[in-house]
């Protein structure tokens, strides 16, 4: 599997997919008019990497602001880690980080971690 690495933009957040070291992150805002043309590479992506998984796979999730359509995406992504946690062939581990203040970007990550059996940490960025 190649390294996928999206900078980001306004409106699309940057991703850095390393599957070799086991790495997965998002940051930034999404928020794109088209969120399937964003994330249907990704999610083709990572469903190749959850056939055959790193030992470990860490994801570290940064995200000012993401709408209802990515939320889904995002989601998405995730069960595909998490089913590959559930059948032991990957430790996953979300951190979901936020700004010390943003309290609706909380309560996203710990809506993720109560529908994810995988670790979820949430949080607060450093100042």
């Amino acid at each position: 599997m190649s390294v996928t690495e999206i900078p980001g933009t306004e409106k699309t957040p940057a991703v850095r997919f390393h599957p070799e070291e086991g790495l997965f992150e998002l940051s930034g805002s999404s928020i794109h008019e088209n969120a399937h043309a964003f994330y249907k590479p990704l999610l083709q992506g990572m469903a190749e990497y959850a056939k055959t998984p790193r030992p470990s796979t860490n994801v570290r999730i940064s995200l000012h602001y993401f709408n209802s359509s990515s939320a889904k995406y995002i989601l998405d992504l995730l069960k595909m880690l998490d089913e590959a946690h559930a059948s032991g062939t990957s430790a996953v581990k979300l951190y979901w980080l936020h700004d010390v203040d943003d309290l609706d970007m909380e309560e996203a990550g710990r809506d993720y971690q109560e529908q994810l059996d995988m670790d979820v940490e949430v949080l607060a960025n450093p100042a």
